[in-house]
């Protein structure tokens, strides 16, 4: 049994299973650590991961990149529309105002969300663990970015349902890295916490934590981010640098050509990872637009002064948590540096001015938080056990609800969960209600949220009130942020007081309180205040509904969930084809070869001639007709062939397995007859009349089958010489049965005869 962690980046996938023994990594079907996260839709099926990336160039449109920029963002976002200007492949806005993506498959234009795309990765790489374990699984935890709302959260839940899991858990990245970091550590000390600043520099954003670390037990007291700021935005510095550099000693414009600005900002990528190793570094591309060849030059000087805007961003999340978690830098006892984005060595240099000493790279930048996920997995799920340690995260927004009558009064800043409230957690509302009302959840602070974000979570219908008698009832409403960071209303229920008066008159009293309060708010009382039970209370549980904007119904995530299957199977039955062809096409030379060659002898002319042609014939179907044809098209191709070719290949093998037969025959004739002298006259003449009888047959049918040519089917098959020492050894066996049995019988009256004798003397 397996647990597994995904580590969804932007720019690639990193898979780790927890077993018994620890910890691993897979490998994809290329052998490597890392799975592009790329969905490219071809002609006829969907090349996934490593095989889309290869795709890229060839089929630009069609192939879909970093989508886990878009799950839950509006069209119209700033942000949004910068980053569909680098995607090649078209998008539209949709009626809810969420973002659709258009590719050409199967001969028209399909049009996806980004949560099915997503689903289409998880569902990938959840193919690629399983083929790793040799088993099916469900269960995993999936990393998040901290960054994410309650709306995004909700979508990457339904992106793990289409591909077909269960996720135990959706993980901050960061505390996904601290978990790796201290389950390990023994050198925590009992004597007080200590500070790790958790620094990840992705693909395309930056992340920071400050986690608080004490034997057995951490904490993370701070979490702020960057959303638009990585690795990426330092190759985009690049790139427009030699694409203005390009156009002047070119004379050409890359940003024009969609398949040179994907081969250009490949080539920027790399390098960067030059220049962080190398002082300078030098750009070839051949033919990389009208036919020209180009060449760069760029010292890492150069570079960081182009990328000086960007390396002073990355001090603002770095101050911002530090100033949450209420630390000064010198109580920080190190700096974890991770990310892809994170080997640049001038990010080093000013993570070590911001903090007061060098960022240590401890962890395996690319797979910690692959690990720390699987990590959790392990620790909540069942099937394992692993030591006690506890995991208490926080949530980086401030949450407020409002009801039909206004904001719910909650002291400062009508806030339920406040910024950095450690999740799980959960709160109860008390109101003064004798019918349906809605609770409307939101964000309370929109500035704690990243650009363009809408502040709205959702709205909770509480009703229709059923079985209650009160004009006017008490209603608790159990609000919880669970461990996934998703706001929930979890259960609403009517408290009646029946019985203990002196109870019902002190809470009439507070009733009439918080009516005259909610002309204006509505009343919050902690979960202390609403525990407490009278004797003789009724509760009567009120249904609760939930409409999440911008979320997936159940009719869409069913919906999506069946055309994933359907998507599936066609790459399958793709795939099916594919290798049935590429085995008619091996058939083909095999046999053009041994035809000639290894069978050539067991052949008549007219059969070679024949059967060559077939194969010229199948040859030329592959290239032209059968290019493109359907599993079973090329079965039948296949069984056509060897209905030709079987009979030669019978012919062939059969003389090397009759050889075999007949010296297998022989010996059993020589034991039989060595065995004679130990046999009396009468049997020992049946042994050997049977031993002169199968020889003579095998030597008749041998002189036969020698006077008959290879080419043609033999007299005497292999099988048949199998089949008459079967029967040879039967015969002989029932002939020495009778010997064994008087032998027995011998031995026993002796033995008796021994007894009696023994009982007589005694």
């Amino acid at each position: 049994m397996s647990v597994v962690g995904f580590d969804i980046g932007n720019e690639n996938c990193v898979i780790a299973v927890s077993r018994q023994r620890g910890i691993d990594v897979l490998l994809n079907e290329e052998s490597q650590r890392e799975t592009s996260a790329v969905i490219c839709f071809g002609e006829k099926q969907r090349f996934l991961g490593s095989a889309a990336a290869a795709s890229a160039t060839m089929n630009p449109r069609s192939t879909i990149s970093q989508v886990k920029r878009l799950i839950g963002r509006n069209f119209t976002e700033p942000g949004v529309q910068i980053d569909l200007k680098m995607f090649p492949f078209k998008t539209s806005e949709a009626l809810d105002g969420s973002i659709l993506v258009h590719v050409k498959y199967l001969g028209e234009t399909h049009t996806f969300t980004p949560v099915q795309i997503m689903g289409m990765l998880l569902a990938h790489l959840r193919d690629v663990a399983e083929k790793n374990l040799g088993a099916p699984f469900s269960d995993c935890v999936i990393g998040i970015p901290s960054y994410f709302t309650d709306l995004q959260r909700r979508l990457y839940w339904n992106a793990a349902a289409i591909a077909g899991l269960k996720p135990l858990r959706l993980m901050h990245d960061c505390t996904a890295t601290a978990l790796s970091y201290g389950i390990y550590k023994t050198d925590f000390s009992n004597t007080g916490p200590i500070y790790v600043a958790f620094v990840d520099i992705g693909h395309c954003d930056t992340q920071v934590s400050i986690v608080s670390f004490e034997p057995g037990h951490m904490r993370i007291m701070s979490q702020t981010y960057d959303r638009d700021l990585g690795g990426r935005d330092f190759d985009e510095v690049l790139f427009s640098h030699f694409v203005a550099e390009f156009k002047k000693n070119y004379d050409i414009d890359v940003n024009l050509n969609v398949k040179a600005s994907i081969r250009l900002r490949a080539a920027c990528e790399k390098l960067k990872k030059v220049l962080s190793a190398n002082l300078e570094a030098v750009l070839n591309i051949e033919c990389l637009m009208d036919e020209k060849d180009v060449k760069g030059f760029i010292k890492r000087e150069e570079f960081e002064k182009l990328a000086s805007g960007l390396l002073e961003k990355i001090s603002i999340p770095c101050t911002r948590g530090l100033a949450d978690a209420g630390l000064a830098v010198e109580k920080i006892h190190s700096v974890e540096l991770v990310g892809s984005g994170s080997r640049i060595p001038a990010i080093t240099r000013l993570l070590t001015s911001v903090f007061k000493k060098e960022p240590s790279r401890k962890l395996n930048a690319s797979e910690c938080v692959a690990r720390g996920c699987a990590l959790q997995c392990a620790m909540l799920s069942p099937v394992f056990r692993v030591r006690e340690y506890e995991v208490q995260d926080s949530f980086p927004f401030s949450i407020g609800f409002s009801s039909d009558a206004g904001p719910i009064s909650l002291g400062l800043n009508n806030v339920l969960f406040p910024k950095g409230q450690h999740i799980p957690s959960t709160k109860i509302l008390s109101f003064q209600r004798n019918s349906l009302f809605h609770l409307e959840a939101v964000y309370s602070n929109p500035d704690e949220l990243p650009p363009g974000m809408s502040s709205k979570i959702g709205c909770f219908t509480i009703g229709p009130f059923q079985g209650s008698n009160n004009s006017n009832s008490r209603v608790k409403v159990r609000v919880q942020l669970n461990m996934n960071g998703i706001i929930t209303v979890e259960s609403a229920t009517i408290v009646e007081d029946t019985i203990d008066q002196q109870i019902s008159r002190r809470d009439a009293t507070h009733s009439n309180t918080e009516k005259m309060e909610t002309e204006f708010v509505d009343s919050f009382h902690s979960e202390s205040d609403v525990s407490r039970k009278a004797r003789g209370t009724r509760r009567i549980d009120i249904p609760v509904s939930e409409h999440i904007y911008g979320g997936m119904t159940k009719a869409e995530l069913l919906e999506a969930q069946g055309r994933e299957l359907q998507l599936a199977q066609q790459d399958k039955n793709m795939e099916q084809a594919k290798n049935k062809k590429n085995a008619l096409e091996s058939y083909v030379y095999e046999m053009r070869n041994k035809l000639f060659n290894t069978y050539r002898s067991f052949a008549s002319d007219q059969e070679r001639e024949g059967i060559s042609s077939s194969l010229q014939q199948t040859e030329e179907w592959l290239y032209e007709d059968g290019d493109d044809e359907t599993e079973s098209a090329y079965s039948t191709k296949l069984d056509d062939l060897k209905k030709l070719v079987d009979p030669i290949i019978n012919r062939y093998e059969d003389e090397e397995a009759r050889a075999q037969a007949k010296a297998h025959l022989l010996k059993r004739i020589s034991d039989y007859r060595n065995s004679g002298d130990s046999l009396s006259p009468q049997v020992r003449a049946l042994i050997f009349e049977e031993c002169d009888r199968v020889e003579q047959w095998l030597t008749e049918k041998n002189q036969q089958q020698e006077l008959i040519a290879k080419h043609t089917d033999p007299l005497l098959w292999s099988s048949e010489i199998r089949t008459q020492e079967e029967d040879f050894d039967k015969t002989c066996q029932r002939i020495l049965r009778p010997v064994s049995s008087n032998t027995n019988s011998g031995d026993s009256k002796e033995t008796n005869h021994q007894n009696s004798s023994d009982n007589h003397h005694s």
